[in-house]
């Protein structure tokens, strides 16, 4: 278990470290961290500490929580969010009982109660 969460923090430091442009390098400095640390952290090699997580939340200018809210589910996630905020936006300029129409026929279509 916990390799898997140093897993996905590292993976999270890594992306969030990415968006900004940043090389590990850049990160380290930034966080007065050596950059061979921040690889390992990323790489889920290392057990970072609670300093260190605010050291590096800080450099990339987010909070300590927004490390950790990061999952492989909410990766894939992000690709449906168009599609899932178009139907919503949808539903919602339905009446209540289309809505229901509606969900009877999604339920028919893939077999869901």
């Amino acid at each position: 278990m916990s390799g898997t969460i140093l897993k996905l923090i590292g993976e999270r430091i890594r992306d969030l470290r990415k968006e900004r442009g940043l090389s590990q390098e850049q990160l380290g400095e930034l966080a007065n961290l050596h950059y061979t640390y921040i690889g390992g952290v990323e790489r889920a090699e290392k057990n970072i500490s609670v300093l260190n997580l605010a050291k590096i939340s800080d450099a990339l200018n987010v909070g300590v929580y927004d490390l950790f809210t990061y999952t492989r589910l909410s990766r894939q996630t992000t690709d449906k969010s168009d599609d899932v905020e178009q139907i919503l936006n949808l539903l919602l300029s339905l009446t209540p009982s289309n809505v229901r129409k509606a969900k009877n026929i999604l339920s028919e279509m893939f077999d869901k109660n």
